[in-house]
């Protein structure tokens, strides 16, 4: 079964506004300074989703139209294989935005860790800390997802090619088939890890506002 993006991925807070703060506020500025700043990096990331959605439905017809012919009109079967590498490489293109936006947001994100321990208040520089571990979890999580997403890229390419040619023999393309549907899996159970984190993120910094005593007004990005 082909893979679907969760759109859950992009479930991030956006900061509307720094009200006050209680409780080491030149540091808590900062902070907050590089929390946004890793937001905004990320939209680049965020703006990946819907057109890589897009093309793996585009991707999923084709797949399906292959099916549906079979192997007595190759010269049709040859033509939607090409269609769909062209997919494939649009979709690897996309991949590599999305990392490079996160990438930049991580290292924007790796900024705060050196603030914490700056932080008077035990109870607010804990919550920073587990924040910025759940955080650091996340970015992990989402390069195993990239590399998931990237195999999985990778064998249905495999998969396309082959398909091209014209001896093929039917143990050959149902052992790939069965490649890909691993591949499948792998990336659905690594997209649910990066899912949990970024909820568990969000948790933590509104707990760190809360402690810090930081008031803002914020909303969730669609």
């Amino acid at each position: 079964m082909p893979y679907k993006r969760t759109i859950l991925i992009t479930a991030f807070m956006m900061i509307i506004s720094f009200l006050s703060a209680c409780t080491g506020t030149s540091t808590s500025e900062k902070i907050y300074d590089h929390l946004e700043k890793t937001i905004e990096l990320e939209e680049d990331f965020e703006a990946q989703q819907k057109p890589i959605v897009e093309l793996e439905k585009q991707e999923q017809a084709i797949y399906k139209e292959i099916i549906e012919i079979g192997m007595d009109d190759f010269d049709k079967i040859k033509s939607l294989a090409d269609d769909a590498l062209d997919i494939i490489e649009q979709r690897r293109e996309k991949l590599d935005t999305e990392k490079e936006s996160i990438n930049k947001a991580k290292k924007e994100f790796s900024e705060i860790e050196s603030l914490v321990k700056d932080i008077e208040d035990e109870k607010v520089k804990e919550q920073a800390k587990e924040m910025t571990t759940i955080m650091d979890e996340r970015y992990e999580a989402y390069d195993q997802l990239y590399n998931a997403y990237t195999d999985s890229l990778n064998k249905e390419e495999e998969m396309y090619t082959m398909l091209k040619d014209k001896d093929l023999e039917q143990e050959q393309l149902s052992e790939q088939i069965s490649k890909v549907n691993e591949s499948y899996q792998a990336v659905l159970e690594a997209n649910e890890t990066f899912n949990e984190h970024t909820v568990k993120y969000n948790e933590l910094k509104k707990a760190f506002y809360d402690a810090a005593g930081i008031e803002v007004e914020s909303s969730e990005k669609k």
